[in-house]
């Protein structure tokens, strides 16, 4: 697996991917957004690692747009600061699937690198109501026959969800079963990405159909009959 890490601190960047190499992956670092966007196009990683603050005109987020208008590869964005709610909704809507705050513990960026791969691997469940499909084998979803375009995450989120249909997904299972064990202890990762998972499919989002809130326990799936 090749993983493009993009940083421009370069003893921070030479640790992360000495620490993957040694963990077999391929990897190439990047310090500039332009130059990570090259890179991106001519070798074509598994994964893109983006710190968020770079030099030049090119900023990890905006890294971060341009792959996404043409890829569903995993993206991982990293930050100095303390992450809020805000900050993880402004990576969503930008096409990141994790963030992860600086300094890297390296067992767990590791850790989260591997869990943000097994997100990103073949799921087997199918839907389609008329209004809402989900092929699993193409990655595809369509709202009234459009495409939706939803991060790995987002998708294996929905994924666990409708193989759970009719039934409630507590929110650490959730999170174990979406987003791996590392990340138990992130309660606020479900409830953001719920709300823009349902952003992307629901009708109406303030009022939800198919992904309905069990107040102070989890999640539930509400299949629909094809109209």
């Amino acid at each position: 697996m090749k993983v493009l890490i993009v940083d421009d601190e370069m003893v921070i960047g030479e640790a992360l991917s000495t620490r993957l190499r040694n963990d077999h992956f391929e990897v190439q670092t990047r310090y500039n957004g332009q130059d990570a966007l090259k890179t991106y196009e001519l070798w074509g990683p598994d994964l893109v690692v983006l710190d968020i603050v770079m030099p030049g005109e090119l900023s990890g987020l905006d890294v971060c747009r341009r792959i996404r208008d043409s890829s569903d590869v995993p993206i991982m964005l990293m930050s100095a600061q303390a992450i809020t709610e805000e900050d993880i909704v402004e990576g969503l809507q930008a096409g990141a699937d994790e963030y992860l705050v600086k300094p890297v513990r390296l067992n767990e960026f590791s850790a989260r690198i591997q869990a943000l791969l097994r997100r990103a691997s073949p799921v087997s469940a199918d839907y389609d109501d008329g209004y809402l499909s989900v092929d699993p084998q193409r990655r595809h979803v369509r709202v009234q026959g459009r495409r939706v375009h939803l991060t790995p995450t987002e998708f294996k989120l929905l994924i666990v969800l409708l193989e759970n249909a009719g039934r409630v997904v507590h929110q650490r299972d959730l999170l174990e079963q979406v987003w791996g064990h590392e990340y138990i202890d992130d309660k606020y990762y479900p409830r953001v990405y719920i709300s823009q998972l349902r952003r992307k499919i629901e009708p109406d989002a303030g009022s939800p159909r198919y992904i309905l809130t069990e107040h102070r326990i989890g999640y539930r799936f509400e299949k629909h009959l094809p109209k």
